[in-house]
């Protein structure tokens, strides 16, 4: 019971101190007790990943445990771990294939059968994981093959959880690396889904088709028939999938019949939900595929006028992005041109009630384009937006967007009656924004010339310089602290003050509180852990001002989650469900010629009816394009077709200006990404030695050693995983040890040798060889070309020196190398390195440097190389970079270190047990400070304080203090996420060590 209630309430705060009391129990004698304790670490995985990270040995060995009720509960924390690295558990894969045999072989108790199935929830969970491992690796998959056929034939569909069993078969079938049998097979299945007459059955076939789709595009025209009828189906579920299903299929040759069909369903559908998923695949189908300007400009009316205000923010900004930058054709005139008269049109209708986003959309364009439309009068445009505001219906919001767009009309115009009626109506409104507005625009119309300068025709993409440290205000500030003024304190401060008044519960643990090691200091209120005092004239930083000293109760250990109105952290906010306006019909807004269908046989005609031959008509253009011969162009997958509207690059734009925001983007990293814990890789070939040890002390040690594992393609990959799915890491026959359950090893003929050749292997340039760097590692190949990787480290980035060797004998050209977009890394060049030409059996290399934009333990950065052959070939390729890689020592006195401290609000606090080996605090230190490069600023008695940055310069300070056994760690830093990440490194290391 106490099990069950710790993984159901407890806070994140409150995971320390229960912690090793269910570590424990994992070695209870009863089986129940080990079931409850692995489901309360499933939980305490979900809620904070960091803190359980340093136990995976332990998964492992619930994994093995004799109990099945013990196995299936830990497949919950593995499904989880691996959908965030399925990389570091390759080596588990043959034991996953064991325990599936076992089950699907009907080894376990019959306790575990519902309705004479085995385990179909087990089955389940095992199905999904190997479908994880088993992607684009063609060796892990190769294990799978045997027990997915077994899968397959041995559910036969007669119950509804078969179907379950079938549908996750498919799936897994369709991730792996594909065999033709089992496409076949599951071909098989997905049809008789499809084909039955049960909505359920229907609706799975429907859901598996959308799934597999994009490996084999040809399996739907199997199906088209039946894909018509369901876009007439009465249940709405099976009409919203079948439309998921052709959004999937759409290309150049259908988006029109395809949109229109989405668009008729959004007219009919009630449900917000419904409304919000399609309007945003509209528009992503209507700005990749639109075959002209005028169906693109219809088609988004339609989608504001029907979404309402429920359509997400994303899409009208998009929408004004597209036509501000403008597309690679240069024909962004064009479009504008006619969005302007389109919008003109639409407002000459008094009585229509257009959403408040459509609104904006309107006023915006109006008001930067008008003067495109040469043959209407401004004055006209400005007499319709003056008609807008006196509405009822128009919010405050809309009316802004309104008066902003008059503003800029009436910079471009002499003078206009409609602007001063306007000023001397709005200028005496109670709404204080119109009233700011039409003061605004009577000073300005009292000077043209600076409000033609302010106001500039179609500079809204202009690039700004933005002063972000306000130092115009430098002498205003200083004058107010001359007269006595407070010194601006930062939110986090006013808020920990405010808090600090009020009586709180501590919910950390007893270990962790530091009140002890400072009392002696005589320092009240916020307090550094170096024991420094810092009164309130030290310095106008408002973040480096303590409190005056009282002698009320010091409470700096506590952390504050309890107030007078209930706990304090920040809520969600619940956003409410808006009026909706009545939208305009939009049912003549769209309009496009479709392509004649291909001629019926004359046999055939005869024998159809009229509405078999409308369906047959429907589907030859819904499904053209679809084929064996045909470039399908798939959502989802890399799409070559020319898109219609491309932004323009403004990589150079960006170049000038990453240097200066680089460090603002590092220091506002955002949430911290899966905390994921990697198994080192150790490549051996039989041919030689390539392993990925590093040549010098790098910033990195052995963390980076660790977590340098690249992902490489099928040749590189298999020495990988001979080693790496070798029964010594884990033994199969362990998973059930003193059971009656057989044990089945995989065949020898299962296992596929390497044959791959190891390729030249390039070396440094010497002036990178000074750098501290790793082993020059493969990343991909082909008959013609090999792509290297090195890792080097210098003082203000990572380096990626990725190297291109020439195999042929003859030269290649047009060889480009493109590392693809990415949310955690941020590239300093260019993305895209161009060879023109490599000479036969030469080597070139590029360089990248690299930051990291969100914090997360390791990412994935992917990329392709292609070249000119005899034909064009692509390769792709992707590189595992680790949090240590982009860590820096941070060097600083004591006093610095203090004062750093205390204008930190972003902390994380941990106790870690010492081993035998980290007998005394110096000893942890060293470890720390040798395995991260951290750096030791000083150690005051049995308190050690620490720091580093990530780069280019986000700060983060570690302070550690031992008690009992235990190293107490306190990290404080400006972004939220660096502390768990180091914690973790730190978990680690302590671990390892």
């Amino acid at each position: 019971m106490a099990l069950t209630v710790v993984s159901q309430i407890f806070p994140r705060e409150m995971i320390p101190a229960v912690l090793p009391l269910i570590e424990d129990k994992l070695q209870h004698s009863k089986e129940i007790i080990r079931r409850k304790a692995v489901q309360a670490l499933y939980k305490f995985y979900l809620i904070a990943p960091n803190q359980v990270q340093h136990i995976h040995d332990k998964f492992r060995k619930a994994l093995c445990d004799r109990d099945a009720g013990v196995m299936a509960a830990s497949l919950h924390i593995y499904l989880q771990m691996i959908k965030e690295n399925s990389s570091g558990y390759k080596d588990l894969t043959g034991s996953f294939v064991t325990i599936l045999k076992q089950v699907v072989g009907g080894k376990l108790s019959a306790d575990f059968n519902y309705h004479s199935v085995p385990a179909p929830w087990l089955q389940i969970q095992l199905l999904r994981i190997l479908g994880l491992l088993g992607k684009d690796d063609p060796r892990t998959s190769e294990l799978m093959y045997d027990v997915l056929d077994e899968s397959l034939r041995r559910a036969e569909i007669n119950h509804n959880i078969t179907y379950a069993i079938l549908f996750e078969c498919v799936q897994t079938i369709y991730t792996i690396y594909p065999k033709s049998e089992l496409l076949e097979k599951a071909a098989k299945c997905i049809g008789k889904f499809v084909l039955s007459p049960k909505i359920n059955l229907k609706y799975l076939g429907l859901k598996a088709l959308t799934y597999v789709i994009q490996q084999d595009p040809n399996l739907a025209l199997q199906h088209q028939m039946t894909i018509i009828e369901c876009l007439d189906h009465s249940d709405p579920i099976i009409k919203r999938e079948t439309l998921e299903l052709l959004y999937r299929i759409t290309n150049g040759q259908n988006v029109i019949v395809i949109v229109q069909k989405m668009l008729d369903y959004l007219k009919e559908s009630k449900e917000e939900y419904a409304i919000i998923n399609l309007v945003g695949k509209i528009a992503e189908l209507a700005e990749k595929y639109a075959p002209s300007n005028e169906w693109f400009i219809q088609t988004m009316n339609a989608v504001f006028s029907v979404g309402g205000d429920v359509v997400h923010s994303d899409i009208p900004n998009n929408f004004l992005r597209l036509l501000a930058e403008g597309f690679d054709d240069g024909e962004e005139d064009q479009l504008r041109m006619y969005a302007v008269q389109s919008y003109l049109t639409l407002l000459e209708e008094e009585d229509k009630l257009y959403p408040q986003k459509f609104l904006q959309v309107m006023s915006w364009v109006l008001g930067e384009y008008f003067s495109l439309v040469t043959d209407v009068d401004p004055e006209v445009i400005l007499t319709k937006l003056h008609s807008l505001l006196k509405k009822t219906f128009v919010t405050s919001e809309t009316k802004a967007w309104i008066m902003a767009a008059v503003t800029k009309i009436a910079s471009h115009t002499s003078c206009s009656k409609t602007v001063d009626e306007l000023i001397q109506e709005f200028s005496s409104s109670l709404d204080t924004c119109l009233r700011q507005y039409a003061f605004e625009l009577k000073h300005l119309c009292e000077d043209k010339a600076l409000m033609k300068s302010l106001l500039p025709f179609d500079a809204s993409c202009t690039d700004l310089v933005v002063d972000a440290s306000l130092s115009f205000l430098d002498g205003f500030v200083a004058e107010g602290l001359g007269h006595g003024a407070a010194p601006y304190k930062p939110h986090h401060q006013r808020q920990e003050e405010k808090l600090s008044q009020e009586k709180a519960l501590n919910f950390e643990p007893y270990g962790l509180s530091f009140a002890s090691s400072v009392s002696s200091s005589g320092v009240t209120g916020r307090q550094s852990p170096t024991g420094l005092s810092f009164g309130s004239d030290t310095s106008g930083n408002s973040a480096e001002m303590g409190h005056k000293e009282t002698n009320t109760l010091k409470l700096e250990g506590v952390r504050k989650l309890w107030g007078k109105e209930g706990y304090l952290p920040k809520k969600e906010n619940k956003t409410g469900k808006g009026n909706e306006p009545q939208t305009v019909p939009c049912g003549s807004l769209l309009a496009g010629q479709v392509g004649e269908p291909p001629a019926l046989q004359p046999d055939q005609g005869a024998s159809l009816s009229e509405e078999d031959k409308e369906k047959q008509q429907l589907a030859s253009t819904l499904f053209i394009g679809l084929g064996s011969s045909a470039g399908v162009s798939l959502m989802g997958k890399a799409d070559t077709a020319t898109q219609k509207f491309r932004r323009k690059s403004k990589i150079n734009e960006t170049q000038q200006l990453s240097e200066e925001a680089s460090g603002l983007q590092n220091s506002a990293a955002s949430d911290f990404g899966p905390l994921l814990d990697t198994v080192p890789i150790n490549v051996e070939d039989s041919e030689g030695s390539m392993h990925t040890g590093l040549r010098k002390t790098s910033p990195s040690s052995d963390i980076v050693e660790d977590n340098l594992a690249f992902e490489t393609p099928q040749s590189l990959r298999k020495s990988m995983l001979d080693d790496r799915l070798s029964p010594n890491r884990l033994s199969q026959s362990s998973l059930f040890a003193g059971s009656n359950i057989e044990i089945f090893q995989p065949s020898p003929s299962a296992q596929c040798e390497s044959a791959s050749e190891t390729p030249l292997v390039p070396s440094l340039p010497e002036q990178l060889e000074e750098l501290p760097h790793s082993e020059v590692v493969g990343l991909c190949q082909s008959d013609a070309l090999a792509l290297h990787l090195c890792k080097a480290w210098t003082d203000d980035s990572l380096l990626l020196i990725v190297f291109v060797s020439n195999k042929t004998t003859s030269a290649l050209c047009a060889v480009n190398l493109v590392f693809e977009e990415t949310e955690h890394f941020q590239i300093l060049e260019s993305a895209t390195s161009q060879f023109p030409v490599i000479e036969a059996q030469s080597v070139e290399h590029c360089q990248k440097g690299m930051r990291m934009n969100k914090v997360c333990t390791q990412a994935i950065l992917s990329g392709s190389v292609s070249y000119q052959s005899e034909t064009e070939t692509r390769l792709e390729f992707s590189v595992t970079l680790s949090l240590m890689d982009f860590i820096r020592p941070m060097e600083m006195t004591t006093e610095d270190f203090g004062k750093l401290w205390l204008s930190l609000s972003n902390d994380v606090k941990q106790n870690i047990k010492m081993s035998s080996c980290q007998n005394s605090l110096s000893a942890a230190l060293d470890t720390l400070q040798q395995k991260l490069k951290l750096h030791r600023v000083d150690i005051i008695g049995n308190e050690g304080i620490l720091a580093c940055q990530l780069l280019p310069s986000v700060p983060c300070l570690l302070h550690c203090r031992t008690h009992s056994g235990m190293l107490a760690l306190w990290f404080r830093s400006p972004c939220a996420a660096l502390p768990d990440g180091l914690l973790y490194q730190c978990q680690k290391v302590m671990e390892e060590s």
